[in-house]
């Protein structure tokens, strides 16, 4: 798709605590994006992590913020539309697509359809509650705005919210992090 000229950019935000290996997973999902010119940046947020987070972000070209609060991050994000995602969620499929034109006919927040090759066991799926952003969580930047608050997590801009379901499926981050080697397990 060479032609297409997107209206609507997107930022990317993601919250991190010595998840370096999920984040090289999940930016380098995203580099399709970037190279499509719907992503117009990246932002993390960490909390405290001791492994090279840092560095991945900043070979991506993302911001990495230390510290930060949740009303100037959302003002400062340069996209139009934020994607909140947890480090090592991967949208599959057409995403870009999908994203792109729900951004231009829709107003309300959106989450990606559950990966059908990735499902918590069933037990799991009835007894455990589904993080907020384990399916990504898409909403407008004048919708976050309103939103934002000092001291916010990202995920509780999606705790409670009804939404859409995008076409596009997220492989989920808790399946990145359940292959992490156990070396990584160090840095925590």
């Amino acid at each position: 798709m060479c032609d297409a000229v997107w209206t609507a950019m997107l930022t990317i935000i993601m919250e991190t605590r010595n998840n370096e290996a999920e984040l090289a997973q999940t930016l380098s999902a995203l580099v399709a994006g970037a190279v499509e010119g719907l992503v117009s940046d990246v932002i993390i947020l960490d909390h405290a992590s001791r492994d090279g987070s840092s560095r991945v972000a900043d070979a991506a070209g993302a911001r990495f913020c230390i510290s930060w609060d949740m009303k100037d991050i959302v003002r400062s994000a340069r996209g139009d539309w934020l994607l909140l995602l947890e480090p090592g969620a991967r949208p599959a499929g057409r995403w870009i697509d999908d994203i792109a034109e729900y951004m231009s006919l829709s107003k309300v927040p959106a989450r990606f359809s559950p990966s059908r090759l990735h499902r918590r066991p069933f037990l799991q799926r009835v007894v455990k509650r589904a993080a907020p952003l384990e399916l990504g969580f898409l909403l407008s930047r004048q919708q976050a705005t309103a939103i934002a608050k000092s001291g916010m997590q990202l995920s509780d801009f999606a705790t409670g919210r009804a939404v859409r379901r995008l076409g596009s499926e997220l492989v989920p981050a808790w399946v990145a992090i359940g292959n992490r080697p156990a070396a990584d397990d160090t840095h925590q």
